[in-house]
């Protein structure tokens, strides 16, 4: 039975980073990676982004530290037994652990209609299979309009593709954006050559012959490919089966532990309060991961440090692009301080007078000051904000 002073499962952002932090601590507790991927650890966000723009595909790998290090690629962990401390692998593997971290992710949610010709975006597997399409397929349909769908339209519409974006909101980014910006978008990727159907839902898709017949709320689609960024479940069902608390995600305190002192949780899959934010969150973006797996490292091996950052998530989208911070859900109250209408601006979102988001829209170098104002108590009013963060 392979035995590990640290066994992580996931091979993604969070577990580089958890590497990084165990070894800021112990320089040489053994490490022990299961990862369902054939990958080593690299950067998804180039996968939605940099990449279609030329980056070398070379330049997404994390380069994790090696020493006293094994990854167990294409390992998949299926039952974690706490009384024993140890994981089961798909393979029939058994192994140990002093301390083990959950890094597991989320899971791409899924249409009922199975095909060869639906891709659900998330990994470098999915990545390579898209630049394919690129290069073989004429019209590609992409479905969601949120923050994955959104980049990948952006980026085959840049690739000359014949892209059709749908989703069930008015607009773009219809969750997180003010209403008015999210129906600026619609427009503005139709003026760089996207087809935009808003409202809209798939209940059926079927492949015949290299084209795919998406069925619609409202008639029918072909395409040559469709590409699903519907978001993601995150994978808890190693913390269930070990009876530890799961509430949207793998719950956590202020030290990234769960319910059981030497397991932790970090990454997409962690849900923990945040004292700035007012509530228990999950965030799903790399800033999130690096962060807290650097923490949840170190106090793996040893240390004792609260996890209290405040995450920020980036996008590139044509021309434009946006840095936000906190909680960005336009069911808060919103404020917009516009210096170009829908080009620059700062938007803020208020619960209770505190502000707990800030989007930075083609405003950049101020994501420092924008968590600043969401540590402030408040209150606030709207008005108070205008100029707060220089524009």
């Amino acid at each position: 039975m392979p035995k590990y002073t640290y066994l992580i499962v996931g091979g993604g952002m969070t577990a580089d980073a958890a590497v990084r932090g165990i070894r800021e601590i112990d320089p040489n507790g053994s490490i022990g990676v299961l990862t369902t991927e054939e990958e080593l650890p690299y950067n998804r966000p180039p996968l939605s982004k940099g990449l279609w723009k030329g980056e070398a595909l070379d330049s997404i790998w994390c380069h994790t530290p090696q020493e006293g290090l094994v990854f167990h690629r294409e390992c998949t962990a299926r039952a974690l037994d706490l009384r024993s401390k140890t994981i089961s692998t798909e393979g029939g593997t058994v192994f140990s652990f002093d301390k083990l971290l959950l890094a597991t992710g989320g899971d791409p949610r899924r249409l009922p209609a199975a095909s060869q010709k639906i891709l659900y975006f998330r990994t470098l597997a999915d990545y390579r299979k898209l630049r394919s399409w690129a290069e073989s397929e004429e019209r590609i349909c992409v479905l969601g309009g949120g923050f994955i769908g959104s980049e990948i339209a952006a980026a085959l519409t840049l690739n000359r593709k014949h892209v059709t974006l749908l989703f069930a909101e008015t607009g773009i980014g219809g969750r997180i954006f003010p209403e008015e910006l999210s129906l600026f978008l619609n427009d503005y990727y139709r003026q760089k050559g996207a087809e935009v159907l808003a409202r809209q839902t798939v209940s059926a898709a079927e492949e015949n012959q290299g084209v795919l017949t998406i069925r619609l709320g409202q008639g029918t689609l072909s395409v040559n490919a469709l590409v699903a960024g519907i978001g993601i479940s995150p994978n808890v069902a190693l913390a269930m089966d070990a009876q530890l608390a799961v509430e949207n995600g793998i719950v956590v305190d202020e030290f990234l532990r769960t319910a059981h002192p030497d397991v932790y949780a970090a990454g997409d899959v962690a849900a923990f309060f945040h004292p700035a934010l007012g509530q228990r969150v999950r965030f799903e973006h790399e800033d999130n991961a690096r962060h807290m797996g650097i923490l949840a490292g170190r106090n793996m091996a040893g240390s004792q440090d609260k996890y209290d950052h405040i995450p920020f998530f980036y996008s590139d989208l044509f021309d434009l692009g946006y840095e936000a911070v906190g909680l960005i859900d336009n069911r808060l109250e919103v404020f917009c301080d516009w210096k170009e209408r829908f080009h620059a601006g700062v938007i803020y979102y208020l619960d209770r007078r505190r502000v707990r988001g800030v989007l930075l829209w083609n405003v950049w170098g101020q994501v420092d000051a924008a968590r600043a104002l969401l540590a402030e108590p408040g209150p606030f009013q709207p008005a108070d904000l205008r100029g707060r963060i220089p524009l």
